[in-house]
């Protein structure tokens, strides 16, 4: 069953929050899931603990460089889907993790620094390529991007990935007060109250479109980056 990994050299990329995102969508369509919180700071378990939690989605932790792979291949097994949340450095986790994808999901905020660490680990998808002499599918996700517009930094990182050969996902994750609050909370989307959470429909039409083009890349392939105007 596909892996589904989330890479990114750089800490606060949002490779925790929509990895959960995507489980979550998954889950409630009726697959089984496995998260696995490779992370350090463990965000992805802290959620887990919280009330809410999706009965067909499981997340594992404490995995070290010696089972990440069997970790991986014996979550596959019993799961329709594998989502790998990593940490946010380069490591030899990292790149184990990754000679096992079948998707690579690079999170980065629109910002010249995180550009910059999102093709650092486009480099590194590459290098598995290499060593293990497969092809990994790898597109960078922009995260934390505003509802309204297109910024002027992002426009420019866009039309360098274009021009870099780096494929780009067509949805971006947008900054919603409600993916941060499920840290808070708990569970999925669909169970945070509105009370006191704001935007909790347009979050879930956005992880929606989400889960939605991750579905068509698995599905088709990684299409390449568009131009930007």
């Amino acid at each position: 069953m596909p892996t589904i990994v989330f890479a990114s050299p750089k800490g606060g990329a949002g490779k925790s929050t929509s990895a959960v995102l995507l489980a979550c969508e998954l889950a409630e369509s009726g697959r089984n899931v496995t998260i696995i919180d490779a992370d350090p700071n463990r965000p992805v378990s802290k959620w887990a603990k919280r009330p809410g939690k999706p009965p067909s989605l499981t997340v594992l932790d404490g995995v070290t460089e010696d089972s990440v792979i069997d970790t991986i291949e014996s979550a596959g097994r019993m799961s329709h889907f594998v989502i790998v949340d990593l940490e946010g450095t380069a490591s030899l986790m990292v790149a184990y993790a990754i000679s096992r994808a079948d998707l690579v999901i690079i999170p980065s905020q629109a910002s010249q620094l995180d550009g910059e660490e999102a093709v650092k680990a486009v480099q590194l998808v590459r290098k598995q390529e290499k060593a293990f002499g497969i092809i990994i599918p790898a597109a960078v996700l922009f995260t934390r991007t505003s509802a309204a517009i297109l910024t002027r930094d992002q426009r420019r990182i866009q039309k360098d990935f274009v021009k870099g050969g780096v494929s780009v996902f067509e949805v971006n994750i947008v900054e919603r007060a409600a993916y941060r609050a499920l840290f808070s909370y708990g569970g999925p989307l669909a169970a945070l109250d509105p009370a006191q959470v704001s935007g909790i429909p347009a979050a879930i039409e956005n992880a929606q479109a989400f889960a939605a083009e991750v579905a068509a890349v698995l599905r088709t392939g990684v299409r390449p980056a568009k131009a930007v105007a």
